[in-house]
């Protein structure tokens, strides 16, 4: 198995709606915001290559996206979802499963395209994509704090191209996906968002989506305004990044610009940074 770094671009949000109950003159020191408030982040997916399957984690925003949306954003940087799987020989036909942490826009939108005829439909014409039934219903039947993340068009011709199916928690990683060793459910950032874990060279590794977006969101108190349960992200963050420093965890990070993974440690003053790592030195 080889697992591939998949850059799909740079976006940016609020600096104060990234970084929570923080405090501005603690966390630009973090992440260094623009004259409007706006910092950079990543949109980093995974792609793992396993014998005959190639499994994309993610996939952006997407291009389908009209200009008014894209601005909003800031979207920027040379990489795209297409172009960064051309760099390693493949194109949208070769992936054969398509893993979705959850389903805001800026995590599937590359999932679905626009014809130029108008028309949407999914971009992996040769994939599985996978949720699960309590995410997808949430998302379908979003509230209105996340209402202006779950974007129809991302979604729905999903579920309409025959394409998708939901994994069962109470079943663990399903057979079709043995890639993963095993299968985190977490509430806090939405209703049961995944965090797929590998085995990887000896290593155990976890894409850790929302969960961890990048290194300075370590701290515990660092914790999203776009979180619906901040206290329970924080909980969530709190068992994961314990259970990772006492195992050794190398992290991956979706939307940190500078470090695509790090490690964590048990300090005097909770569980900090470790070591920066690229995905391709593992």
């Amino acid at each position: 198995m080889t697992i591939h770094s998949i850059d799909t671009g740079l976006f940016k949000l609020d600096g104060g709606a990234m970084f929570g109950v923080v405090p501005k003159a603690i966390w630009q020191k973090l992440n260094q915001p623009d004259a409007n408030n706006m910092c950079t982040w990543a949109m980093r997916c995974l792609l793992v290559e396993d014998d005959n399957r190639l499994v994309l984690i993610d996939n952006g925003i997407g291009e389908k996206q009209d200009e008014k949306f894209r601005g909003h954003f800031y979207l920027h940087g040379d990489d795209t979802l297409e172009k960064s799987l051309q760099k390693l020989g493949f194109t949208s036909s070769d992936v054969t499963d398509v893993f979705l942490t959850h389903l805001h826009f800026d995590h599937c939108g590359g999932s679905v395209v626009r014809r130029p005829d108008g028309a949407l439909q999914t971009a992996f014409a040769h994939a599985t994509y996978w949720s699960n039934e309590a995410h997808w219903n949430w998302a379908t039947q979003p509230n209105a704090r996340e209402k202006a993340s779950f974007l129809r068009e991302n979604i729905m011709p999903i579920q309409e191209s025959g394409q998708l199916r939901f994994i069962d928690p109470s079943q663990g990683v399903p057979a079709a996906l043995p890639q993963f060793s095993e299968l985190l459910f977490v509430d806090g950032h939405t209703e049961k968002m995944m965090v797929p874990v590998l085995k990887y060279k000896g290593r155990t590794l976890a894409y850790m989506a929302d969960l961890l977006p990048s290194t300075a969101h370590i701290p515990l108190p660092y914790v999203m305004s776009y979180d619906v349960r901040p206290l329970l992200t924080l909980g969530e963050k709190e068992a994961v990044l314990r259970r990772a420093a006492e195992e050794n965890w190398v992290l991956l990070l979706e939307h940190d610009a500078q470090h695509e993974a790090c490690t964590v440690q048990l300090t005097d003053k909770g569980v900090r940074l470790g070591e920066t790592l690229r995905i391709s030195d593992l």
